[in-house]
């Protein structure tokens, strides 16, 4: 299975409350920070909601 590099990199300030805590639980906290991630359904669907501040690649 392949992995997804997930860049945040839009601020979190004025988000929505929710879109903060998904943020949060990617384990994203500034910007432009990186973290890898499986690809999966679950973090498909994180992308998906938060997809106006993250920037994903392939790892």
């Amino acid at each position: 299975m392949a992995d997804l590099k997930v860049t945040l990199v839009k601020s979190t300030i004025g988000a929505v409350p929710k879109h903060k805590k998904t943020v949060e639980a990617m384990g994203l906290k500034k910007t432009n920070k990186s973290v890898i991630m499986p690809d999966n359904a679950a973090t498909r669907g994180m992308i998906k909601q938060v997809q106006h501040l993250v920037k994903v690649e392939e790892a």
